[in-house]
């Protein structure tokens, strides 16, 4: 209970804060009556009540709107007809004037207005919808503020009686039914603020903030224009279609601004699109601040501008671009810009390209538009000041303005303005949907379908609560526009994308080249269907990047300080490829490959082994059949001597072993030419080994034989005995085997076998056999070793023997 005072407290400060802050801020207030606060309150708060009891008395200098209509039912609208706000310095010392627009007026907004007028005219004389209910309104001019929409807003909520009794229910008379408006978000979030505590709703046309998608703080807000947030994705969707990845951003220093570009920045991040600058600025800003934004877009390298702007901030920097035009720039905008035709002749713009509302055609608005006489434009001020700046004259006589008298013979038939273009009606629409949403809720709390035919009752007492409710679940199609609103009170997003193009007459014309639909399976929501023309007229997609992509064979290395988006690109190190455009990394290419002279692919080793064919190869083979043929030669000459005693003497036997076993020692070297196989490893060394152990063998057994031979002669000796033919031919039989016995075991268990070698040279792969068991290699040589050790102990020992 303590904890709900406390908030009902903060409340009531709250409320009197903004009341004390508002009426500070230029009298913003001045239609705010006492009747929208309790007289407690106000007695509290020091507010005068005469005569309370009885009657609720309006403060402040009402402003009468700009365009009012009486009706059964009164629909209120702000529009931003005129760019600046008076701005007044207030010493609180004399009651606040009422406010007052200043600057240029907008003509669009100005077109906007009428429109509203036309569709409630037009359902004044349906005979479908609200049969013989007539629709009223009361048109404000927000002036393109904050203020000056809060201020509409307290006139909309309070109605223009300056005084209310009691008994006429002084809290709710005079309140519209519902609000079309403000165009733009900052606007329209000041009017919500103030009419939400009345439950009236609002319906906004041209208001794309995401941030009044919230229903906590904006509950009775709807629009028929899509929020922001689709906008956004449009446009990263756009800048990431063309492969932009180096961008600049303004924007306005609005909540329209400043929550799209919020959200545009991170996801522009999230799809690897980095910002260069980002600057933000208000149409009321110093011209100082202005010429800045100017100079960062002038200085920059970045092609690609993103421009989220309200049409009254882009006026001023396109104004300031065009003192001194900055290089080509490519421009792409939001839709509170980019479909202004006005703007179109800017020429450094040309090739702009940016989402926009869909155009659309509304039968009988140009007729409306164009049908304006001079009594009527004379009856309204906010008419006869469009009509003074149009025709650069004047309706009436002063003497102040040196400006001609207007004759009478204006056309605005032939007037060639934003106000009479509908060849591109889009905002338009939304203000045409946005008052029929109004009148269907209100058709569907008031009238009643019986027997095919509808009953409206017009003595109802209708609250703005109700207009409220039935709003939520307006669903109709008017014109082949179908509208209605989700939980969030937004529309379904669909956006034309458009291209400023240049026609054969050198006129620059809005071209759709494409759309984005929200309704659409994700990653199919953006669509390019026609040509575009870029920047400077050129048909090609233009580069923004901060770095040329890295080709493949390179990999990216970012620059210090710089965003992710500048970098260098740095050759693949030794023995690594990338095979993709702007590769972070380097990638090792698998064992048996190697890169190519480019680094971006991975090619077979090349595999080398001593071939026949090879210089090395065929000197090997030269020598190793010339030995063999030295001993095939020799055998044969010890054959055709072998009755001699020469030969007889020198062990025949032995000898011819010995030249057999020389001749397959030669011819063993051969096995090690050409590619090696399980068999020629395993014939390489044990072959090798047993053939020259057979020879080594044969030459220990001649050996001992001749020592044996000389001690032979000594008296009593009876060794040669021991060292006949047959005992020579064991002897080199047994030590043979020994030899082939320790290569059966070194192939059976562990033989040598055909290895690719990949570490002596990195590029390519040698051939060659594997020892297997290091043991076995190792034994069979000590084996010839030993033999060969013991051959030259006997040779020491036989060198004084006689000859």
């Amino acid at each position: 209970m303590e904890f709900s005072f406390v908030i009902m407290g903060l409340r009531l400060a709250l409320s009197l804060l903004t009341l004390m802050l508002v009426v500070g801020l230029g009298g913003s207030v001045n239609g705010l009556s006492q009747r929208i606060l309790p007289k407690e309150v106000l007695n509290g708060a020091g507010v005068s009540t005469e005569d309370s009891s009885t009657k609720c008395t309006l403060q402040g200098t009402a402003r009468l709107p700009a365009f009012s209509m009486d009706g059964d039912f009164v629909i209120g609208g702000v529009f931003s007809m005129h760019y600046k706000l008076q701005t007044v310095i207030y010493n609180y010392t004399t009651k606040p004037e009422a406010l007052r627009c200043t600057g240029s007026m907008n003509v669009r907004n100005l077109r906007f207005c009428r429109t509203m007028i036309f569709a409630i005219e037009e359902i004044n004389n349906s005979t479908e919808l609200l049969p013989g209910i007539k629709l009223g309104y009361q048109i404000y001019d927000s002036c393109s503020s904050g203020p000056g929409a809060a201020n509409a807003a307290f006139h909309l909520s309070n109605g223009k009686d300056p005084v209310f009794y009691e008994g006429n229910n002084c809290s709710q008379s005079g309140v519209v039914m519902s609000v079309v408006g403000d165009s733009g978000s900052l606007g329209s979030i000041s009017i919500s603020h103030i009419i939400r505590a009345f439950n009236i709703s609002q319906v906004s046309h041209f208001a794309t903030c995401a941030c009044l998608s919230e229903k906590q703080q904006y509950p009775t807000f709807f629009r028929t224009i899509p929020s922001d947030q689709f906008q956004v994705d449009a446009l990263v969707k756009l800048v990431k279609h063309f492969g932009w990845t180096w961008i600049g951003t303004v924007y306005s220093d609005t909540d329209y601004g400043n929550y799209g570009m919020a959200s545009f920045l991170p996801a522009a991040k999230k799809e690897g699109i980095c910002v260069e600058y980002s600057e933000s600025f208000y149409r009321t800003d110093p011209h100082s601040k202005i010429q800045r934004v100017a100079d960062v877009i002038r200085r920059s390298t970045a092609l690609l501008v993103v421009a989220f702007f309200a049409s009254g901030d882009m006026k001023a920097l396109l104004e300031e671009l065009a003192l001194e035009p900055s290089p080509p720039r490519q421009w792409i905008g939001s839709e509170g810009w980019i479909a202004e035709p006005v703007f179109t002749s800017y020429n450094f713009c040309a090739g702009a390209i940016g989402v926009a509302i869909p155009k659309s055609v509304i039968p009988g608005l140009r007729n409306f538009l164009l049908d304006l006489s001079p009594t009527e434009v004379a009856a309204s001020s906010m008419l006869t000041e469009f009509w003074e700046e149009a025709f650069n004259c004047r309706l009436t006589k002063n003497a102040d303005s040196d400006k001609k008298v207007c004759d009478g013979n204006e056309d605005i038939k032939t007037l060639i303005s934003p106000y009479t273009d509908t060849s591109q009606l889009r905002v338009s629409n939304m203000v045409y949907k946005a008052v029929y949403a109004i009148a269907y809720a209100i058709h569907n709390a008031v009238c009643q379908e019986t027997n095919l035919t509808t009953q409206c009752n017009t003595n109802i007492k209708l609250e703005p609560q109700q207009i409220f409710s039935v709003l939520k679940n307006v669903n109709f199609s008017r014109n082949g526009y179908p509208v209605s609103f989700d939980a969030n009170g937004d529309p379904v997003a669909f956006y034309e994308l458009v291209n400023w193009q240049k026609s054969e007459r050198g006129v620059t014309e809005l071209i759709t080249v494409g759309y984005y639909d929200s309704s659409l399976p994700k990653g199919q929501e953006l669509q390019v269907n026609r040509n575009i023309s870029w920047v400077e007229g050129v048909t090609q997609v233009p580069v923004s990047v901060c770095s040329e992509s890295c080709p493949p064979g390179t990999r990216k290395v970012l620059q210090k300080g710089k965003p992710i988006c500048c970098y260098d690109c740095i050759p693949c190190p030794e023995g690594e490829i990338s095979n993709m455009t702007d590769s972070p990394d380097c990638f090792q290419c698998p064992a048996e490959y190697w890169p190519n002279a480019e680094r971006d692919a991975c090619l077979p080793k090349p595999v080398e082994f001593l071939s026949f064919d090879e210089v090395l190869a065929i000197i090997l083979a030269a020598f190793s059949i010339f030995g063999a043929c030295l001993s095939i030669i020799t055998a044969v000459i010890f054959v055709s001597h072998r009755t001699t005693p020469v030969v007889k003497a020198n062990n025949s036997e032995l000898s011819f072993l010995l030249l057999f076993s020389l001749t397959l020692c030669f011819l063993c070297s051969l096995t090690f030419i050409g590619a090696p196989s399980e068999w020629s490893c395993m014939l390489r060394h044990t072959a090798f080994g047993i053939i020259f152990v057979l020879c080594i063998s044969c030459v220990l057994g001649k050996t001992v034989v001749v020592l044996m031979a000389f001690k032979a002669t000594l008296p009593g000796s009876n060794v040669m005995k021991w060292f006949g033919p047959l005992q020579q031919r064991m002897t080199v039989v047994f030590l043979t085997a020994i030899q082939f016995l320790i290569c059966t075991v070194w192939l059976v268990l562990n033989p040598p076998f055909p290895m690719k070698n990949l570490s002596t040279y990195k590029e390519k792969i040698i051939l060659e056999c594997a020892l297997g068991s290091a043991v076995g290699f190792w034994a069979v040589l000590g084996y010839i070793g030993l033999l060969a050790v013991f051959c030259f102990v006997l040779a020491v020992l036989a060198r004084k023997l006689p000859d």
